[in-house]
């Protein structure tokens, strides 16, 4: 919870020298956060959230943790200098609230999502939902004087607005205070998701094109749909997974017990169903550990028949094939899947009654996490974990435990496992 009091920061990762960047080196590189805020202290989130409650609609946005007052003395966030061109870093570090960012009378060229290079398409405004990154460039092309960017929350019934001051150098003159609009309902979102192309010249983390893993070409190994539900668990509301609420409060580690081979003790695998049951009367509440088998192809189905936005994140990995209205069947592979050129992410929206659907290589082993980024629902129980075992005990898919790592829980004692060669 502390990140709703300000702790959250930006981490550049930049490509390698020997790798080309599909774009000329910016003038400068600069990171805005944007998100929303509330006026309660972490502390009373927590207790509101401990009682069984969620978090309900945000007091605030900001931008890289301010609000301009708009009294003409705001410092600026940015400066920039006429002719010259500008990286954004765009980041929604929120904790339940998709926001969209736009700047004052200047185009914004899409050329980074999480990682992936995109074809550069030009935005005049961008929706970032929570727990997403994309990167922009921004030409200063307008009259030296100061211009505002604009944050605004999204699928809210209150709108909120938050403003910052990009100052031109050598600049004269205020931003003008007539605010270019936000978009109107959530099917501009998701018309905005489906001009997201990967750009298949662009170079990769390794020296390979991107999009050279054809994702059509691979058969699907196992299909998975977690389907979002909520309810009451002793008066307390909590949210799950197929009428299963993730319980946190284990008294060992997954990674550990199952590192000292002591599962059975602690939890079971596979405690959901791959497909979501027909009626969900009751929510339980116990960990979710889905069993993957080692660099199998998985098909993931969010399904989301709530009229509330969801946001999930898969910790590990990379994913994107298709987000659509309606209900998800075996046939939308033929016709609603982009095997082509889907943009590879790591955190993706589920827009009220409607889908989301990801494939994967699941090449990564570990314990790795499936959560919604809407925080009360995450805190509250709408998240689980996915283990990828290694089927040699081999170096080359997983390190041993640190020599120095601390334990705690029912492993501590225990003679340390055999250790992977």
């Amino acid at each position: 919870m502390h990140k709703a009091s300000g702790g959250f920061g930006g981490l550049h990762v930049n490509s390698r020298l020997l790798i080309p960047v599909p774009y000329p080196d910016p003038a400068d590189d600069y990171t805005l956060l944007v998100g929303d805020f509330f006026n309660k202290g972490h502390k009373s989130l927590k207790k509101i959230l401990d009682s069984g409650r969620n978090l309900g609609r945000c007091d605030g946005v900001h931008l890289n943790g301010k609000v301009a007052k708009g009294d003409g003395k705001d410092e600026p966030l940015f400066t920039m200098e006429a002719g010259k061109t500008y990286k954004y870093r765009i980041c929604n570090v929120g904790l339940k609230t998709a926001i969209n960012v736009r700047f004052q009378n200047h185009q914004m060229k899409l050329v980074e999502m999480e990682g992936s290079h995109p074809m550069q398409n030009e935005y005049k405004s961008l929706d970032v939902h929570v727990g997403q990154c994309s990167a922009v460039l921004v030409k200063a092309d307008q009259d030296p004087e100061d211009y505002h960017v604009v944050a605004s929350t999204r699928f809210t019934r209150r709108q909120v607005t938050a403003t910052g001051i990009i100052r031109y150098k050598n600049g004269k003159g205020p931003a003008s205070s007539e605010l270019p609009p936000p978009p109107v309902g959530w099917a501009w979102s998701l018309n905005q998701f489906r001009t997201f192309r990967w750009n298949l010249t662009a170079s990769a983390a390794r020296p390979n094109p991107q999009g050279s893993y054809k994702y059509g070409a691979i058969n699907i190994t196992r299909t998975i749909k977690l389907a979002n539900t909520a309810g009451e668990v002793d008066g307390k509301l909590r949210y799950a997974l197929h009428g299963v609420s993730h319980d946190n409060e284990f008294k060992t580690p997954l990674k550990l017990a199952e590192y000292f081979n002591i599962v059975k003790k602690e939890f079971e695998y596979d405690t959901i169903p791959d497909n979501p049951p027909e009626k969900t009367e009751t929510i339980q509440v116990k960990p979710i550990v889905l069993n993957i088998t080692h660099r199998h192809f998985v098909e993931i189905i969010f399904e989301n028949h709530k009229t509330a936005i969801q946001s999930y994140h898969l910790s590990g990995y990379s994913f994107a094939v298709a987000i659509e209205t309606g209900t998800w069947s075996p046939e939308k592979r033929k016709n609603n899947y982009n095997l082509l050129d889907a943009v590879s992410r790591h955190t993706i929206q589920v827009f009220p009654k409607s889908w989301a659907a990801i494939l994967l290589t699941f090449d990564n082993c570990g314990m790795w996490n499936i959560r919604s980024e809407v925080w009360d629902r995450f805190y509250l129980g709408q998240q689980l974990y996915v283990s990828v075992l290694s089927p040699n005990l081999s170096t080359k898919d997983e390190y041993n435990i640190p020599e120095d790592a601390q334990l705690c829980g029912d492993v501590i004692g225990l003679p340390k496992p055999k250790p992977y060669t």
